[in-house]
């Protein structure tokens, strides 16, 4: 699809899902542990030293669409073709497209020391941002101009802004105990970008001569990239190879209250990609015009849409934020039944999240009923089961459920007609420990950490600089 509906189409169409995976909070998985850097993760007396997914899966996707072109996209979805004929046009309607992933490729967490309970953990992500407000109008002209008014002139109907950001991350977490309910941890990671798209057009027309059968097209706006027809995505962009390298850093902390109340709070993935290998930046603006004739197939009105972009092409650098997040979390368990509150806000990008999580467990299992209000104005009630023992954990859920189930069940029966908002989300994971137990000192000859007199505490001496200043 053309450049134009890059960030709208393709987007929706690719590998691009996320979700926090809220249910998991608090869970002393290793996701929890690697997302929520002062979580710990293993159990004296029960856990072994080190923890991995060993190549299994270990991921999360979430993806929505909210506005009136959910047929289209529907439609887009199950036939793969862009057809607009429903879609009401000159409405001045916004539609709001996000989906992101996260995904677990390679992961090792070790118990450090019994004292001060120290973790550290190893990790290898892929990750995907995306965010997309896009018009009816950027859908219908790609697919059939005739169905726009004659011999008038319609202002800022192409108006889009958007944005997807795919990178390697590989980090190194550390948590500690600073008292014992007490907890601080950090994540530092180095990223490597893989693909990047942003669009913006801020202004546009469109005005249709059928007289003089030419259809007269104005845009104000740039969109940056990473590649083009002459670059374009293949195998070998998603090996991690710092082309385009980043860093970002995290920060966590939780605390435990005599009364049993858990609350923790993180600032996550803080940083920024120099997107610098086969980059391309491109400025248009309606003072150009760009007549495009009428006469020709409507493939060929779309490649000269596309060329609006491609003949302003111009190599350029550039740095881009990494979707940073500040969370907030709160639960307290009563028997069987845990509630919590999980409020989680993007800090440079639009979007955020207000999660209520229901948790109930038997033993090793739990379900959780997640209703979740996203900023993007999507509301989703998530489903998770899990099973959870010292040395393994399997989960699996969703963050949208019923738009999960509507969109599966319109693919599985090739029907795009049905109703309801387009969503999907799915998360799994699997985590296995192995090595010596780690016991406490007087049950065990083997201990890590217990002489643990070399460096102390890591906080504790860090606080200390700033006290004796």
């Amino acid at each position: 699809m053309k450049k134009i509906l890059l960030v709208v189409i393709l987007l929706a169409s690719f590998q691009n899902l996320f979700s926090q995976q809220y249910a998991l909070f608090g869970t002393k998985t290793m996701f929890d542990a690697f997302e929520n850097p002062s979580q710990k993760s293993f159990t004296l007396d029960s856990s072994r030293r080190f923890s991995s997914n060993f190549f299994l899966p270990y991921f999360g996707v979430n993806g929505a669409n909210t506005g009136s072109a959910e047929s289209a996209i529907r439609r887009l979805i199950v036939d793969g073709a862009n057809d607009t004929r429903t879609l009401p046009i000159n409405t001045g309607e916004i539609n709001h497209f996000y989906a992101n992933s996260n995904v677990y490729v390679l992961t090792l967490r070790i118990f450090q020391s019994y004292k001060y309970q120290k973790e550290m953990g190893f990790a290898w992500q892929v990750r995907t941002d995306s965010q997309v407000d896009y018009t009816n109008e950027s859908l219908a002209i790609f697919d059939s101009y005739s169905r726009f008014p004659k011999n008038t002139n319609l202002p800022d109907i192409f108006n889009t802004k958007g944005y997807q950001q795919s990178y390697h991350q590989f980090s190194f977490t550390y948590r500690e105990n600073y008292n014992k309910r007490l907890a601080f941890g950090v994540k530092a990671s180095l990223l490597s970008g893989i693909v990047y798209n942003d669009l913006n057009i801020s202004d546009s027309h469109l005005y249709i001569d059928p007289e003089n059968n030419i259809l007269d097209i104005g845009l104000t706006g740039t969109y940056s990239s990473n590649f083009n027809d002459k670059n374009k995505i293949s195998r070998n962009t998603v090996i991690p190879t710092f082309k385009n390298p980043g860093v970002s850093v995290g920060f966590s902390t939780n605390y435990t209250t005599k009364k049993g109340l858990f609350l923790m709070a993180n600032v996550k993935d803080l940083g920024f990609i120099w997107w610098r290998n086969n980059t391309n930046k491109t400025t248009v603006n309606m003072t150009t015009p760009n007549f495009i004739d009428l006469s020709s197939s409507q493939s060929n009105i779309n490649k000269e849409i596309k060329d609006i972009f491609e003949s302003s092409e111009q190599p350029k650098k550039f740095t881009a934020l990494t979707n940073a997040k500040a969370d907030v979390y709160l639960s307290k368990s009563y028997g069987f039944y845990k509630p919590a509150l999980a409020i989680s806000k993007n800090l440079f990008y639009k979007g955020g999240d207000i999660a209520l999580i229901n948790t109930f467990k038997y033993n090793d299992l739990s379900a959780s009923v997640t209703p979740l209000y996203n900023l993007n104005n999507v509301f989703m009630v998530g489903l998770q089961g899990k099973y959870q023992t010292p040395n393994f954990e399997i989960f699996m859920g969703t963050d949208n459920l019923i738009s999960s189930a509507s969109t599966a069940n319109s693919i599985l029966r090739n029907d795009a007609t049905g109703t309801g908002s387009v969503g999907a989300s799915f998360y799994m994971g699997v985590g296995i420990k192995f090595g010596n137990i780690v016991n406490h000192p007087q049950f065990s000859d083997v201990m890590p950490g217990i002489n643990d007199n070399e460096g102390g505490s890591f906080f504790k001496n860090l606080f200390s600089i700033f006290k004796r200043k």
